[in-house]
């Protein structure tokens, strides 16, 4: 037994003290773009993300739809694995078919469907149009859009046909395939449609074109594409089944894997690295953890892993501390494998980026994680609050949250991934709620604010310069206190109407 010399630090005991700011130091020049995979020092990492976010491998958090739209914002989402290995590789080939700019068609429906059908249809997606196809698939002949502007569940017979309210194709701007996404755009604004069909020579549907999308590329000019203009994705895979798991996802398209462990210190997490190696080579890249030490970090480089994942028991809905008394406070644990991590980078020339799971509760958590040495930020519960997820909202005593669970949760029961062979014999998470908040879009972009802000107030302009030039400083008890306000708020003037 030995006993280490420190406490156990979390993010909330920290604070950053200002550096110089100078005339270099504006929004327009803060770089917050980083590595995903391993790489020489000095050169760039071939895997890179405009925004230093991905998103959890939960079935409560990443979904096709988080996916492309955390994309679009300069992220990565990672598809769970807790699910069959054909279910998570549609999920991520359904990803891919997206380019940027062109959509695959996913609401499609028959000309015969009832109205009350696809009012249910555009409910449960919570879109507002669907395209109509002779067959109701994504590559059928076109035949007309249906929008919930043009029926009312109170007006029209739900038993109606959605022939006798759609907008017919005769009457619609479509495009042929090969145009650009440019003049695409022009043509969408210019026949004043929500929905721009891309058709073939025989008049079947092969893409769509959203308005919103345009919005959406001209607030986030930094999406996460592969070299054919495809959003990226990652997917998660495990310990048992990966023999079959990585090539179904590798022939599906994900752009890079992750270990999926709440303890990756293991020799099974090597087999698996191991395994990629000798498959795939470097054309192949897979992260690997979680670990909270040094050690945990050496062993899984060593054993090939692309990126280390660092941080047990700081989730939010994790309870590992808890139930088996094992784990670190996630500054401690940060700080510890940074260290080695740029040994590591000293002695091989190898730079393997970290990415900090878990203990972050408020923004500015992120802010001190980069600001620890983390490349890159995974986030649960930051991501389930948003309508993107795939989790339900619901209205719990009259205020709106999204269901939310783990990994280690009886909800999950993901019991390969624990360990605890057929039947989970107790859980290492939680099923609750986290308030509902809106768009992952706008929150975002909040978020990302903050952060170059901090940055700014912290005279870096790069994460690699924050890494090397941020001062923090632990706080006491009266501190910590300090941090928020000790006033009585004033109530916000209600609208008048």
């Amino acid at each position: 037994m030995r006993i280490l010399p420190e406490i156990s630090r979390t993010f909330g005991e920290y604070l950053l003290l200002p550096n110089l700011t100078d005339e270099e130091c504006t929004p327009d020049r803060v770089d917050l773009s980083a590595p995903v995979v391993r790489h020489q020092v000095g050169e760039p990492s071939a895997l890179r993300i405009a925004v230093p976010m991905v998103s959890a491998i939960m079935g409560a958090v990443s979904s096709p739809r988080l996916a492309i739209a955390l994309a679009q914002c300069g992220g990565l989402a990672f598809i769970h694995q807790n699910q069959p290995i054909a279910e998570q590789a549609e999920m991520v080939a359904a990803v891919k078919r997206h380019k940027a700019g062109f959509r695959h068609s996913d609401i499609n429906i028959k000309p015969s469907a009832t109205l009350g059908e696809v009012g249910d249809l555009l409910a449960a997606a919570e879109r507002d149009v669907a395209v109509v196809t002779d067959d109701g698939s994504p590559g059928g002949m076109f035949l007309g859009l249906i929008s919930t502007s043009d029926f009312n569940v109170h007006r029209h017979d739900l038993g109606d046909s959605v022939e006798t309210r759609m907008r017919p194709a005769a009457g619609l701007a479509t495009a042929p395939t090969g145009i650009s996404l440019s003049e695409a755009n022009t043509l969408i604004w210019d026949a004043r449609q929500d929905v721009l069909p891309i058709v073939d020579e025989d008049g079947r549907l092969t893409s769509i074109v959203l308005r919103r999308d345009y919005e959406l590329h001209k607030q986030f000019r930094k999406e996460s594409i592969d070299q054919d203009k495809r959003f990226m994705v990652g997917a998660g895979v495990n310990t048992h089944d990966y023999r079959e798991r990585i090539p179904a996802l590798v022939a599906a398209g994900a752009d890079v894997l992750c270990l999926d462990s709440s303890d990756g210190y293991s020799t099974w997490q090597r087999s698996v690295l191991q395994f990629v190696r000798e498959q795939y080579g470097d054309t192949v890249r897979i992260g690997a953890g979680n670990v909270v030490d040094g050690r945990g970090f050496r062993y899984l480089a060593e054993a090939g892993a692309d990126f280390v994942k660092v941080g047990i028991g700081g989730g939010s809905i994790c309870i590992t501390r808890d139930q088996k008394g094992i784990g670190r406070g996630q500054a401690s644990a940060l700080a510890d494998v940074v260290r080695e991590r740029d040994a590591y980078a000293r002695e091989t020339g190898q730079y393997v980026p970290l990415c900090s799971d878990g203990g972050v509760l408020h923004d500015s958590h992120m802010a001190i994680a980069l600001a620890f040495g983390a490349d890159f930020l995974m986030l649960g519960r930051y991501f389930a609050r948003y309508d993107e997820s795939p989790s339900p909202l619901v209205k719990v005593d009259g205020q709106l949250f999204k269901e939310y669970w783990g990994e280690g949760s009886q909800r999950a029961r993901n019991a390969a991934r624990y360990g605890q062979g057929k039947a989970l014999v107790f859980e290492e998470g939680v099923d609750g709620y986290v308030p509902y908040a809106g768009s992952l879009y706008d929150n975002v972009s909040v978020t990302l604010t903050k952060i170059t802000s901090t940055m700014i107030s912290c005279g870096s302009t790069t994460l690699p310069q924050f890494h090397d030039t941020a001062t923090l400083v632990e706080v006491s008890h009266q501190s910590y206190l300090q941090n928020r306000e000790d006033v009585r708020l004033r109530d916000r003037p209600s609208a008048i109407s």
